[in-house]
């Protein structure tokens, strides 16, 4: 009798633990390069959860781009998650994402560095201007 009885607890502990197992996802990434489609190795994608109020929450996980741009998690929890992708010679990617399902492939195209803009670029411009003019003298006369 008592085996029945421990057999049969047990049984209802594992039901209930599989039961109560949190939802996760397996994320697949593919990362590619922006202009010309073809996959970026080594990338950097770095993924961290994000709350409720939008706040990005402490921890996370890095992951690294094979040969040919792919990476893969398993266990990723439900929920809002922050997707960044570094690269070098590369802008810098980041967006949020909605775990919701059991797996999901994200496409992260990279683009190429764009110039910077600067509020002092015209200033800078009009000093070299005022530096190729020839110094006017002090006593020329018109002619």
């Amino acid at each position: 009798m008592r085996r029945l009885s421990l057999i049969a607890t047990i049984t209802i502990l594992l039901v209930a633990a599989a039961l109560a197992q949190d939802d996760t996802a397996i994320l697949k990434f593919l990362v590619l390069r922006d202009y010309n489609g073809k996959p970026v190795r080594n990338a950097s994608v770095v993924m961290h959860p994000v709350k409720k109020d939008g706040k990005q929450s402490r921890g996370g996980f890095e992951l690294k781009a094979d040969a040919d741009g792919k990476a893969s998690f398993d266990g990723v929890p439900y929920g809002k998650l922050r997707v960044q992708v570094l690269a070098p010679g590369f802008q810098t990617f980041g967006q949020d994402y909605e775990v919701n399902q059991p797996e999901m492939e994200i496409t992260v195209k990279l683009k190429r560095p764009q110039g910077q803009y600067s509020i002092y670029e015209n200033e800078q411009n009009e000093k070299k201007d005022d530096k190729k003019q020839p110094p006017k003298e002090p006593n020329a006369k018109p002619q």
